[in-house]
């Protein structure tokens, strides 16, 4: 397939290839793009991928997807709104190669569930991008709606009395709507890898990594809410184990299938990141490290990897260690600031740890002035290192600490 593709073939031979091997050529090609994002090429994966969004649900997905996570750093507006609409182009590419239903199927779909076991490989590889994509979409109207109360200041008012604020209230709704439409997606498909009837096809090992991150996010993310939410929940269909979900998870990295990193990237982050700032449990730094290591190995210069290296150095107390990693993060790469600013805010509590209060002064007012995530948070900050100073140390930039915690 690649000698053809790459020689031109004939035409005749390029009309009559199948859709499974389209569907083979193009996890391939967005594997490729991965590999160029994992390696801090950031423009080139784009450029790799942009030109076929409308014509491969695997291109539009994974170019939507490395938007999103662009938009989750950066907490810009125009970000957010560009990594949307860019998402819901993607769902629109996925729902061409879904099952086309008749109105006689679509009623017996009321009646009856819908059996994936007669859809084709194409259809159910459509069938878990479409779950992705609503997943995603909905993480980002979320986000687009604590942005918006953000710059009202209305979070007080929008906690107090929820549905006075319509708009926010209708975002937050189409965005339920959308995760319980994914939610019951991959349900649907954990249920066929399950059935004795199911036949695997050429690319299952890239469908079933997709079934497990799906199973796996929901699962591990439902079993971190509060008792009392969770109940609520489960009234309206949702479950959450989070043995299961890290299993899932788990399974999902240790194959080597299209979503194998983005499995690995969850885990990074709940052991590192979720259960320490939610308090749901203990981290397990040493799984982590285990999941780290062969990226690291891969991509010793990776922006991404080198940033849970250095949390890693943290969480066990290593914080030169942990320092030395962060600044490697920030000289790996300079097209993506954000990754700075993640590493920025690590510097600044690894200093604050070893009670050097310049250097941490330094880092919160690098934020202050780059980063919008918290502008409140960052002003808090620096006025807290500047009150640790002694009678003897100079203000930097003539900052005073009771104007900036005014």
């Amino acid at each position: 397939m690649w000698c053809l593709l790459s020689s031109g073939g004939r035409k005749s031979e390029l009309l009559s290839r199948s859709p499974a091997s389209d569907l083979n050529v193009a996890l391939h090609e967005c594997m490729a793009a991965l590999d160029l994002f994992l390696s801090n090429k950031f423009s080139d994966a784009l450029a790799s991928l942009q030109a076929k969004t409308k014509d491969s649900m695997y291109h539009a997905l994974t170019y939507a997807t490395i938007l999103e996570m662009q938009a989750m750093m950066t907490f810009d507006p125009q970000d957010i709104m560009n990594a949307g609409n860019t998402m819901k182009e993607a769902q629109a590419t996925c729902q061409k190669f879904r099952k086309k239903s008749t109105v006689a199927d679509s009623i017996n779909n009321l009646v009856h569930r819908q059996s994936l076991e007669n859809f084709t490989e194409e259809e159910i590889h459509a069938e878990i991008c479409y779950a992705e994509c609503l997943l995603q979409r909905a993480a980002l109207t979320f986000l687009q709606m604590i942005k918006a109360v953000y710059n009202a200041y209305k979070f007080v008012l929008l906690v107090c009395f929820p549905f006075s604020q319509d708009e926010n209230m209708v975002s937050f709704i189409k965005g339920g709507i959308k995760v319980r439409n994914s939610y019951q997606t991959y349900r649907e498909l954990d249920s066929l890898i399950q059935s004795p009837h199911y036949v695997k096809g050429e690319n299952h090992l890239h469908f079933e990594g997709g079934v497990k991150l799906g199973v796996g996010a929901f699962n591990l993310t439902l079993s971190m809410f509060p008792a009392r939410i969770l109940r609520l929940l489960e009234f309206v269909g949702f479950s959450g184990n989070k043995e299961r979900g890290l299993l899932q998870l788990q399974e999902g990295a240790s194959s080597y299938s299209f979503r194998s990193v983005l499995c690995t990237m969850l885990l990074l982050c709940y052991h590192t990141f979720m259960t320490f700032v939610l308090g749901t449990g203990k981290g397990n730094v040493e799984e982590a490290e285990r999941l780290l290591k062969p990226y690291l190995a891969r991509y010793p210069k990776g922006a991404i990897f080198l940033f849970f290296a250095g949390r890693i150095e943290t969480l066990k107390g290593n914080i030169d260690a942990a320092i030395n990693r962060y600044e490697e993060c920030c000289e790996a790469q300079q097209y993506w600031k954000q990754f700075h600013h993640m590493c920025y805010w690590e510097l600044m509590w690894c200093f604050t740890y070893k009670r050097q209060w310049k250097m941490a002064f330094f880092y919160a007012d690098l934020l202050s002035k780059e980063n919008t995530w918290s502008k409140a948070t960052y002003i808090y900050m620096k006025a807290a290192y500047l009150s640790m100073f002694g009678p003897d140390d100079c203000s930097p930039f003539g900052d005073n600490e009771v104007e900036l915690f005014r």
